[in-house]
Parts: structure tokens; C-alpha cells; sequence
């Protein structure tokens, strides 16, 4: 035995049909509300992109909810609601890097040399270097500025490593008596 469905029920049917086809379409209320909501969205955070990516969010929980809504006229209202619970859970989650103290830490290290100072250091040792003999000369840069070892710079030299080490030593020391680097020490 089949029930058809009464007048009551088909009546019920076609009135609910008749209240979903009302509903507007999520597209159609987007287009029509957006710049109003993102104006709302952009009250809440202090970046427009985060504006937007804020939106985003809450029309997408709107989406998701979009036929259990139930009054369509209070669409801006659940879409507020969503915009605002979704900034607050945002802003709970978010990452704090400050800590409150009673006292500042101290500071890493010194603080960084004026770049202008040291151009002038690099600029008068390189002058230093160059009023060397050459054969010094020669040494310190294959040392400390190729950062080649004794044997190394022996071998290119074509001297021994006693030699290499006798002359650097005679060159630091020439370098360190300079007057023009006595600022530096």
C-alpha cells in the first residue's frame, strides 16, 4: 500500500520551496555586500590585506552555513558575527614575541662600528701594507688576506716556511709601530 502525499504536505512543500527559491544567492550577495564588508573587516584589523584575508574567512564559513541560515535578511548581521568571532580566534592564536619585564636585558654586544670608521681602518691599513718592502708586502696579503698557511705561502714564494715566518713577523711589527694605525689600538 503506497501513500500519496496529502494536500497538506504537498502544500508544505511548495511553500518551502517557494522560501528557498527566495534566498539570494551567495554569488549574487557577495557581489552586492562585499565593499560594505570588507569597510567592516578593515575596521577590525590595522592591515588591508589582513582586511581582505579576514573576509575571505568569514564568507567562507558563510558558505558553509548558507541553507541553514534561516532569515536571509539578517545575512550582514551572520556575516559580522562570523568576521568578528574569526578576528577574535585570530587574534587569540596569534604569536606573542614581546614579554613584559622589570628590567631590560642587556644588550648583545658592543655596538656596531660606524661604517665610515671602518672604511677609514681598511683604507689606512691598506696604505700601511703598501709601504711595505714588497717582499713583506707580499707575504702578509698571501697570509692574511688569502689566508693561505706558512707552507702555502712558502711554496708560491718559492722560499722556505722559516723565511715566510721571519718576515711576517718583521712586517707585523713595522705595521704595528705605523702611526697612521696608532687609532685603531
Amino acid at each position: 500500500m503506497t501513500a500519496t502525499p496529502g494536500p497538506v504536505c504537498a502544500g508544505a512543500s511548495t511553500a518551502a520551496a517557494a522560501h528557498v527559491s527566495s534566498y539570494p544567492s551567495f554569488t549574487s550577495y557577495v557581489r552586492a555586500r562585499g565593499p560594505v564588508l570588507l569597510r567592516t573587516a578593515r575596521s577590525l584589523t590595522a592591515n588591508p590585506c589582513d582586511a581582505e584575508d579576514l573576509l575571505q574567512t568569514a564568507l567562507a564559513k558563510t558558505y558553509v552555513a548558507w541553507d541553514r541560515i534561516e532569515d536571509h535578511r539578517a545575512l550582514d548581521g551572520y556575516v559580522r558575527r562570523a568576521l568578528i568571532n574569526t578576528r577574535t580566534s585570530q587574534w587569540r592564536k596569534r604569536r606573542v614575541d614581546e614579554y613584559v619585564c622589570d628590567e631590560l636585558p642587556e644588550p648583545l654586544g658592543p655596538p656596531a662600528a660606524d661604517p665610515a670608521e671602518q672604511q677609514a681602518l681598511r683604507d689606512a691599513m691598506w696604505r700601511a701594507v703598501e709601504r711595505l718592502p714588497t717582499r713583506q708586502r707580499a707575504m702578509v696579503v698571501l697570509r692574511y688576506y688569502e689566508d693561505l698557511s706558512e707552507a702555502q705561502t712558502a711554496e708560491v714564494l718559492g722560499v722556505s716556511v722559516g723565511t715566510v715566518k721571519s718576515a711576517v713577523s718583521r712586517a707585523l711589527g713595522k705595521l704595528r709601530e705605523d702611526p697612521e694605525l696608532a687609532p685603531a689600538r
